[in-house]
């Protein structure tokens, strides 16, 4: 007798994959967690073995899938929601050619390529960059953008580039070993900036904007749509993870989209709000659009015909892991080998900590820059830390500041995201690995002045966001459902007798910004930053 319907659906994000088995009524069932290391490469580069990434795939496929105890006949799907702006070489058979080159990597920036390689002339003039707008919503003017990989490849590593079958978004390399078959949407193909966005557009590639962006066509997967069904499970990986042949698989989509699902940001007066590797504001917009000057963009949702409005304010799990891991929890010759705690007990020590000190943090300020500036102010060469330090200050005052830090960056993006949605924020739907703090979440409530709404599973919304879009892709559900399935923790009100003094933050903060710019590049531009 047939049970209930589940899916598998991974959150495939920069440290490693999280898998969910999803019922229809959306209860998790079984959850798999592994990892993958990141590899820093010399002169901004950032890599992970692709190889090492689909072994831990499938080891944390079969992980939930042990976990949730589930006849195969009842898991009718396998989608995948993962980070993007990262890109696989392949050859025909999927097997990766090279390492995967994350969206952390600023090595294919034209200016970077210009000084290893001869790139053609006339790349990326005005008129060429103002066309990108108009069709596709983003131009390749930063860093870390899916092109800029591709063109890293065929230029500076030409003896990959030609070998290379297909150049795939991390989604649908995953889609491509599980059914053989190489494809990409307008949702995981967004930052190759190669697709045409406008509404009623047909899905596909620009031949306009491939003559731009030099990369061959035939180096691309086949173009499908959003909502599209790759195929089966290929027999062999089938039986590795013991699901039945055929097993649909659904055409993945970012982290971003599937977080924007899992946070209902596709409807309401609300926004969704991460806090995992990097932290995103993303909502729902009425139509393609971009905001050139605070770093704004719209991206196809994976609701056809609808948007999602984004603002990517850089890291901030990742510069609050880089915290813990190297000045708490640091594995050197001070420490004699601390390690690194993992999930609850890491943020309990995080909340005791930051208890301990007033909101403020006594004047000490992070800037959490570490990697560049994303929105509201693109800059790659920008980088933070601790700003106001004194002799009085411990490490419970920095960990309050580093919270408090990423909160602001992320206030710096608010009221230009209104603007750009026509519409104020009533509240938060707050989700990753960051929104299991509840000092956390009520940082961010103090910071935005707004409720903040944690929502159960908080780490895992990504995942289930895929979950249910794969339901509705076999007509399961509407997307009207989601919200009986998603379920939330709590409310955080915001303090507000906090307002003036974060008020006063914030204005520090951005002036810490302007003030601190023209030293970065002077340090940075000299060479190619990591």
């Amino acid at each position: 007798m047939a049970g209930e319907p589940h899916v598998v659906a991974l959150d495939l994000g920069t440290s490693g994959p999280k898998t969910l088995v999803v019922s229809l009524s959306g209860r998790i069932a079984g959850i798999g967690r592994t990892f993958v290391d990141t590899i820093h490469v010399p002169g901004g580069g950032a890599e992970q073995d692709a190889q090492a990434l689909w072994e831990a795939v499938k080891g944390s496929i079969t992980q939930a899938l042990k976990e949730a105890d589930v006849s195969p006949a009842d898991i009718k799907a396998v989608i995948c929601g993962s980070q993007y702006s990262s890109i696989v070489p392949v050859d025909h058979t999927g097997s990766p050619l090279a390492n995967m080159i994350l969206w952390l990597d600023q090595r294919g920036t034209a200016g970077n390529l210009r000084r290893m390689a001869r790139l053609p002339r006339g790349v990326d003039r005005p008129l060429q960059l103002l066309d990108w707008l108009r069709v596709h919503g983003l131009a390749p003017v930063a860093g870390g953008m899916s092109l800029n990989h591709m063109r890293f490849l065929k230029y500076v590593r030409p003896e990959v580039y030609a070998r290379t079958a297909f150049l795939l978004e991390p989604m649908d390399y995953v889609a491509m070993r599980l059914t053989g078959r190489a494809t990409a949407t307008q949702c995981t193909s967004f930052m190759s900036l190669l697709m045409d966005n406008r509404a009623g557009a047909a899905h596909g590639y620009h031949r306009r904007l491939l003559r731009y962006g030099l990369i061959d066509q035939e180096k691309l997967p086949e173009a499908v749509p959003i909502d599209a069904v790759i195929g089966g499970l290929l027999p062999k990986i089938a039986d590795e993870l013991g699901l039945a042949p055929g097993t649909k698989v659904i055409a993945g989509m970012g982290d971003t989209h599937a977080g924007g699902m899992g946070s209902l940001a596709f409807q309401g007066s609300h926004c969704g709000l991460a806090m995992g590797s990097s932290s995103v504001l993303v909502t729902h917009r009425a139509k393609k659009g971009t905001d050139l000057r605070n770093a704004l963009f719209a991206l196809p949702s994976p609701i056809v015909g609808q948007y999602f409005a984004v603002a990517e304010t850089g890291i901030s799990g990742l510069a609050l892991d880089s915290f813990l891991r190297q000045t708490i929890f640091a594995e050197d010759s001070f420490a004699g080998g601390s390690v690194l705690p993992e999930g609850p007990v890491r943020y309990a020590a995080l909340e005791r900590a930051v208890a301990s000190v007033e909101p403020g943090a006594e004047g000490l300020i992070y800037l959490p820059w570490l990697t560049g500036s994303l929105a509201p102010k693109t800059d790659s060469q920008m980088r933070g830390g601790f700003i106001n330090m004194s002799p009085r200050m411990t490490r419970s005052h920095m960990a309050r500041a580093v919270l408090e830090g990423i909160a602001l960056n992320l206030r710096w993006s608010r009221d230009p995201m209104q603007k750009f949605c026509g519409r104020e924020f009533s509240h938060y739907l707050f989700y990753g690995g960051g929104a299991q703090s509840d000092i956390c979440a009520q940082i961010m409530a103090d910071v935005l002045q707004r409720p903040i709404h944690q929502l159960d599973h908080a780490q895992h919304i990504t995942a289930l966001g895929a979950a249910l879009t794969a339901f509705a892709r076999l007509k399961l559900i509407e997307p009207g459902d989601f919200a009986a399935r998603v379920r939330e923790r709590q409310v955080v009100e915001p303090n507000r007798t906090r307002a003036k003094l974060y008020d006063e933050r914030f204005e520090q903060f951005t002036a810490a910004f302007k003030a601190l710019r023209p030293l970065s590049h002077r340090m940075n531009s000299t060479q190619m930053v990591a």
